[in-house]
């Protein structure tokens, strides 16, 4: 840390040489050719305001441009924490991406793979019900937030690494720093030589969960490769990393000239990958959707309705029934337009000079998309767009898999994301089990109006405080059943 003494004077030259260099860049720009972007006229390299930002102009680059915005801008935060760019969601685009997007999609992403670990979902459910009757029979208040992001974490440790967590490494603290460090604004992105100085603090703090991450990484694969060799063929379910571990120094695409090879540390970071995209993302929403029920006591009832009217009382939801539940579908969708995943994508580099609606874009240029914003903008969807409200969907198709602009959670294109089935089948599951098992109410005589709704800044968009909550066991004819769930 810098003495108090410096640590003033220090910030305030660091913003001056901002201004002054980004004076100097917006100068060049009016050099070249052709109409420049709207945006800040002293700070040029921030980029237009979100509300300037329309789903129409969102569709320009993400559809009509798409191509040449499908490439990701280096990043100090991607550079430790996806090993120099080597896992999906920060390469940049080109022919290792797109291979390696596609082995991603095809082993753990398409809809035949996430049915395949239907059961083990449904086992890790069950568990996680069971937990929830014995502090329902107690009155107990429970922490929906810990509580819903250990289920995500044991759901995706056993699909990528065929195993539940393991106590010896605290990987969802570590995805949070993760998420957290890659949505803060890195002054060394823009300005690079300010690096050296790493004024912020940001560097340190990614080298190290870097490091952390690695080590857990580095274990588990070894883990993997000895247990490997001991088991015999068939004793058990190929998961993502034991798939990845027999194509280790293989092509990843033989028709790659290039001849990228899958190494260790290419396993490394699409595990990274993979742990990171599925664990806080799939909880974060499930606590936003949980936390809007609570509030809105009309549509929890609604929904409970609709899960007794085709589930039944007898027995728990299972995924068969959720192409089944209509209104779960919209209660979902309402909840990631006021809460889309991550509420500004992760940024796009434009891969060439092109003119879109009329401004000239340098090649380089950074886009950033504000989908909280889009999902918020009262010119799409009027004036109750603050408010929590499924029903406004009933009569329109808007879809939220990146083919309508007005809601695009997911992103959209090339570098949309896809695990939108996975994200979405463990949302929904986990949201009707809790609704449909459980009534629910605010502890210490709380209001709906006095649940804290603040947002949490980061790559991501968490609660600022956890969710805690009273359930009360609703299904009937099972209570005190040790194997009511089983």
């Amino acid at each position: 840390m810098l003495p108090q003494t410096l640590a003033i004077p220090t910030i305030l030259f660091v913003i001056f040489i901002f201004i002054v260099s980004a004076t100097v860049l917006q100068s060049k720009q009016r050099q070249g050719n052709g109409k420049r972007p709207p945006g800040p006229k002293t700070l040029p390299i921030i980029g237009p305001n979100h509300s300037d930002f329309f789903p129409e102009t969102a569709e320009l680059f993400l559809k009509t441009h798409d191509i040449t915005f499908a490439s990701r801008p280096k990043s100090i935060s991607a550079k430790y924490i996806s090993y120099g760019g080597k896992g999906i969601v920060f390469s940049e685009y080109g022919t290792y991406w797109r291979n390696m997007r596609k082995l991603c999609t095809l082993q753990l992403l398409v809809a035949s793979k996430v049915e395949m670990f239907s059961p083990m979902r449904s086992e890790h459910l069950g568990e996680f019900v069971k937990f929830l009757q014995k502090a329902a029979s107690s009155r107990e208040v429970v922490d929906l937030t810990d509580m819903v992001g250990d289920l995500t974490e044991n759901v995706t440790f056993k699909m990528v690494l065929g195993r539940s967590k393991d106590d010896r490494f605290d990987v969802k603290n570590l995805v949070r720093e993760v998420l957290t460090l890659a949505g803060t604004f890195n002054i060394a992105d823009y300005v690079p030589w300010l690096g050296v100085f790493d004024f912020q603090g940001l560097v340190r703090r990614l080298k190290k969960v870097s490091k952390e991450f690695d080590e857990v990484l580095e274990l588990i694969i070894k883990d993997h490769e000895q247990s490997s060799d001991k088991k015999q063929n068939g004793q058990r379910q190929k998961d993502f990393l034991d798939i990845f571990l027999t194509l280790m120094n293989q092509p990843i695409d033989p028709q790659d000239k290039q001849g990228h090879v899958i190494d260790r540390t290419n396993i490394k970071a699409i595990v990274m990958t993979m742990i990171i995209a599925a664990i806080d993302t799939s909880a974060t929403t499930v606590e936003w959707a949980m936390s809007e029920l609570l509030r809105h006591p009309r549509v929890m009832k609604k929904l409970q309705d609709e899960l007794e009217s085709v589930v039944g009382m007898n027995r728990k939801v299972e995924e068969s029934d959720l192409e089944n539940l209509p209104y779960l579908d919209l209660v979902v969708k309402e909840t990631l337009r006021l809460y889309p995943v991550a509420p500004l994508l992760i940024p796009r580099e434009c891969r060439e000079d092109v003119t879109v609606d009329g401004y000239s874009i340098k090649s380089k240029s950074r886009i950033i998309v504000n989908a909280w914003a889009i999902g918020r903008d009262p010119k799409v969807w009027s004036d109750n767009a603050e408010e929590f409200y499924p029903e406004r969907f009933v009569k329109n198709d808007i879809d939220i898999r990146g083919h309508d602009f007005q809601l695009i959670p997911f992103g959209s294109g090339r570098r949309g994301c896809p695990g939108i089935h996975l994200g979405l089948t463990t949302v929904k599951i986990v949201v009707a089990q809790l609704v449909h098992c459980f009534n629910w109410e605010l502890p210490l005589g709380m209001s709906p109006e006095d649940l804290d709704m603040t947002e949490k800044f980061g790559l991501i968009m968490p609660r600022s405080e956890h969710l805690l909550a009273v359930p009360t066991y609703r299904l009937a004819g099972e209570v005190g059943k040790e194997n009511s769930l089983e």
